[in-house]
């Protein structure tokens, strides 16, 4: 039977910048999801489990306009870069075959919140009020249906049986009674932090953790030296649609290869690019 495979997509993205930096890079980061998503089926003895779908779960940003409470700007929240950057990346994940975009809502309170360490300051009579800078506050918004999403589909393909394993990208405790239903059915539940630790009560409800993406420290690595080569570089060929997989210092087994270069192909045939 199939592997689905769910992503948190507000846990990834802070998970992936932690990695590689940040990035407004749409297409980059949904090809990434997409081939660490797909690393999962990789099975023990050149197995290669199928893939039933991959659901990303994430909010689409706010279309308004408010005023900044310091410098009484009018700011149009749907134009800023990190709005234009969601937009971009569930239209991006939206062009990949087998891949499902659940949206839920961002909760707006109307509210405006200080940034913690200044607002320690200013309540301990550190700072004055006029002390505060624009970067200083944010404004509150919440996600709204995301984890009722992932645990409405964590229950619907377990008991409809499509699928016999479930691997959940997340790394908070939010999904453990989900978790816990589909282990009773007989679903072979896998955990993929991104290389966050986790605590002993996910331990203990989970049956399996793996994470696919590059270790700290590897990922950013990666990601500077291919700036500095797009960078530096004039004349070399175009780099490959899909780069190898990046590994921990382990050697890889030669028994391996035969997969990852099928692996590889399945990425680019998934991706419509083949």
């Amino acid at each position: 039977m199939p592997t689905a495979v769910m992503v948190d997509g507000g846990f990834f993205l802070r998970r992936y910048r932690f990695l590689k930096g940040n990035t407004y890079d749409a297409r980059q980061v949904a090809k990434d999801l997409f081939t660490w998503s797909l690393k999962h089926l990789e099975g023990k003895n050149n197995e290669l489990r199928e893939l039933y779908r991959i659901f990303y779960y994430d909010c689409p940003p706010l279309q308004k306009k408010i005023f900044h409470p310091l410098t009484k700007e009018l700011i149009d929240l749907g134009k800023s870069q990190e709005a234009q950057f969601r937009l971009n990346l569930h239209s991006e994940l939206r062009k990949l075959r087998k891949v499902a975009l659940r949206q839920g809502r961002l909760g707006d309170y109307g509210n405006w919140i200080v940034e913690p360490a200044k607002l320690k300051k200013l309540v301990s009579g550190a700072i004055t009020a006029s002390d505060l800078t624009k970067d200083d506050v944010s404004y509150e918004v919440r996600q709204k249906g995301v984890d009722m999403r992932i645990g409405l589909d964590i229950s619907s393909l377990t008991y409809k049986k499509q699928v016999d394993q479930i691997v959940l990208i997340a790394g908070d405790a939010d999904f453990v009674p989900a978790a816990k239903m589909a282990r009773r059915e007989g679903i072979d539940f896998i955990l993929d932090p991104m290389w966050k630790e986790i605590s002993d009560e996910l331990h203990e409800h989970i049956d399996g953790l793996k994470s696919t993406c590059p270790r700290p420290g590897v990922a950013r690595k990666i990601a500077e030296a291919a700036a500095e080569s797009h960078h530096t570089s004039h004349d070399e060929s175009p780099a490959p649609l899909i780069p190898p997989y990046p590994r921990s210092n382990e050697p890889i087994a030669r028994g391996r290869a035969p997969m990852r270069r099928f692996l590889d192909r399945r990425v680019a045939i998934e991706e419509g690019n083949s």
